[in-house]
């Protein structure tokens, strides 16, 4: 959980959290995110309001989990800078009782997680870790969770962070190794296929200016991490159309492919 140690910030460069964040309608962010992030815009100029269409779509994925999944814990690696409500609240709001621990080593992250965040206790915490240290991720939420029960593994907009020579495959692997039988992943993804020619040149622009490098994947490299789970209806599809509430939801743009697996 965090310390009392202050986060070393480079406000210099940008950052993936603090450049989604812009994008999201936050305040957590500085001018070379801000730069970077409007470089992105000129590629697809429907990237805010595709980056804002994850709100609904967590409260979406929220909903399931908690309401048909029977989850209460839940576990959200890389979980950046939201600009919404968090899942504990949108679960606790559903259930009460839920319990969520929220993983990220990014400094930004970490000063909000210590504004924002109670620190230990019964319903969220959040553990300083590079989420490819699986192990030290494990063991650092085994108090706060209980990994013999079900869990939600959440990935949202993190793995296209992860590099394929940083094997996230085998990542996600370790991660579902650890939890039981009845626990979720939930993965929204940057595409490379949607939107061939937008995804190219935003991964270009960022790659250029954002310090975590970028690899967007397309729907049989995302489909990949779903191996061995039952997927949920509607399966990995663009990530408006993932039981949307409204014709609105689901024609809003993206650039993302999402979707929920359940292990058996």
């Amino acid at each position: 959980m965090p310390d009392d140690k202050p986060p070393r910030l480079d406000t210099t460069v940008a950052y993936s959290a603090r450049v989604n964040n812009y994008w999201q309608g936050g305040k957590d962010n500085f001018a070379a995110d801000r730069a970077a992030a409007e470089q992105a815009v000129a590629a697809f100029p429907g990237l805010p309001a595709a980056v804002r269409a994850g709100g609904p779509w967590r409260q979406r994925v929220t909903r399931f989990l908690v309401t048909e999944g029977g989850i209460r814990q839940f576990l959200d690696l890389g979980c950046g800078l939201p600009a919404g409500d968090t899942v504990h609240q949108m679960a606790e709001a559903l259930q009460p009782g839920c319990r969520a621990v929220y993983v990220d080593h990014d400094p930004m992250v970490l000063a909000h997680a210590r504004a924002q965040l109670p620190g230990p206790g019964p319903s969220c915490g959040f553990l300083e870790a590079d989420i490819r240290d699986t192990g030290a991720v494990l063991g650092g939420v085994a108090g706060p969770l209980d990994l013999a029960q079900p869990v939600a593994v959440i990935l949202s907009s993190v793995l296209h962070l992860i590099p394929d020579t940083d094997q996230p495959y085998d990542m996600v692997a370790r991660y579902l190794a650890a939890v039981p039988a009845g626990s979720y992943l939930v993965i929204a993804h940057p595409s490379s296929d949607i939107r061939p020619e937008a995804s190219a040149g935003m991964a270009a622009s960022l790659n250029e200016s954002v310090a975590q490098k970028r690899t967007y994947r397309d729907h049989g490299q995302v489909s990949q991490f779903f191996a061995g789970l039952d997927l949920v209806d509607p399966g990995v599809v663009p990530l408006p159309q993932w039981r949307p509430d409204s014709a609105e939801e689901a024609s809003a743009p993206t650039m993302a492919w999402t979707g929920v697996g359940r292990k058996g």
